[in-house]
């Protein structure tokens, strides 16, 4: 299912000052896909990935997920949305140290009420894909950084969700783990068929991209392949 936004105005309140994030901006985002967001900090990113889950909302504009008007959404219905249609990756992990391995990533599937019969197989083989499956009684500060962010990437697939929402997945990660990390998200992507929507300032993500856009002069602009615009 497409994502589409339909002249998002966004704007903030910096101390007494009108912070606008965006302007009339208008996007589809295509289902399937791997598209990566660039930019300089500050222009807005991260607010995006925040307006597409519901955790925030515009000030004018729709965002439609398919059929689904998530703008129309109350609080209680953007938060099921986020639980059952949407997984996170993100930069520091956000991996709860007193929950094991496992209990990091089936936690929603806990909180939705999910039978583990359901969540608990799929979870197992996306360990075992990962190469965790004998990790999973472990807690988070006994791994290294780049297999918490191996965890975080399963728990992002765990609930079966349509859209992967990663921010900045490589940001806390050394270079030849940062790109570890890049391909096992995208491949996983892949073979789940989900829509992956990946904000990053690492040169090395738009080479796995299908589509590259940049968030500059308050819109989301499409780029031509290979146009640098870090």
């Amino acid at each position: 299912m497409n994502l589409k936004l339909s002249h998002i105005d966004k704007s903030y309140d910096d101390s007494k000052t009108k912070r606008v994030i965006f302007k009339d901006m208008s996007a589809t985002l295509v289902a399937g896909k791997i598209s990566v967001i660039v930019g300089k900090s500050g222009v807005g990113k991260s607010s995006l990935l925040n307006l597409i889950s519901g955790i925030d909302l515009p000030d004018s504009g729709t965002i439609h997920v398919g059929d689904l008007c998530i703008t129309d959404f109350d609080d209680s219905e953007r938060t099921l949305f986020r639980r059952r249609r949407i997984g996170f990756i993100y930069q520091f992990f956000n991996l709860i140290p007193v929950l094991s391995v496992l209990e990091n990533i089936t936690l929603v599937a806990e909180l939705d009420n999910t039978p583990k019969d359901i969540f608990l197989p799929r979870v197992m083989a996306l360990l075992e894909t990962v190469g965790l499956a004998d990790r999973k009684n472990d807690f988070p500060d006994t791994l290294s950084g780049g297999e918490q962010q191996r965890v975080a990437i399963v728990r992002s697939l765990a609930n079966d969700p349509d859209i992967i929402l990663a921010d900045e997945p490589t940001g806390n990660l050394d270079s030849e783990t940062g790109l570890a990390v890049l391909e096992m998200i995208t491949d996983l992507v892949k073979i789940h068929n989900k829509t992956l929507i990946m904000v990053t300032h690492s040169p090395e993500a738009m080479g796995f991209a299908d589509h590259v856009y940049a968030v500059k002069d308050q819109l989301l602009v499409p780029q031509a392949s290979g146009l640098n615009v870090l």
